[in-house]
């Protein structure tokens, strides 16, 4: 029984490393996010590759009302937590049971639209989950931008 104990709390700990460092290479550069790697775990809208491309999110009115309204549907949200947070640009840590995804936001107001990136810290595939989650967020944006 100790054994399996401690086997279980060995096995937790080194799940624990699932979270991976935090990337350097972030933020916006010359008017661009950093690029997707090759793997299908990250999502982009400032990509031409079909396997990465999301689109970005439209702004209507005012662009800092807008990005105002991004970060209240962030902060609502239990799977994320804001670790830069400027002007026209947000990082945030997007959690699952195990891993840690980077997302970022930038308002682009010179196009109306805030540009989107996410992508895992760990791994090759991540079935989905970056893309699935900017959509939803995407649609929590759509409805507090549009309530507003």
């Amino acid at each position: 029984m100790t054994r399996r104990i401690v086997g279980m709390a060995l096995g937790l700990l080194g799940l624990a490393g699932c979270a991976g460092e935090r990337p350097n290479n972030l933020g916006v550069r010359e008017g661009m996010l950093a690029p997707c790697p090759s793997s299908p775990n990250c999502v982009s809208s400032q990509t031409e590759s079909e396997v990465h491309r999301i689109a970005p999110l439209a702004v209507s009115g005012e662009p800092s009302a807008a990005f105002a309204h991004l970060k209240e549907v962030l902060s609502a949200r239990s799977d994320a937590t804001v670790v830069d947070d400027l002007t026209d640009y947000l990082r945030v840590e997007l959690r699952t049971l195990l891993f840690v995804d980077d997302g970022e936001f930038w308002l682009d107001r010179a196009n109306a639209v805030i540009h989107v990136r996410s992508a895992s810290r760990l791994g090759y595939s991540d079935l989905g989950k970056n893309r699935s989650r900017l959509e939803e967020i995407r649609g929590q944006f759509l409805l507090a931008h549009e309530g507003k």
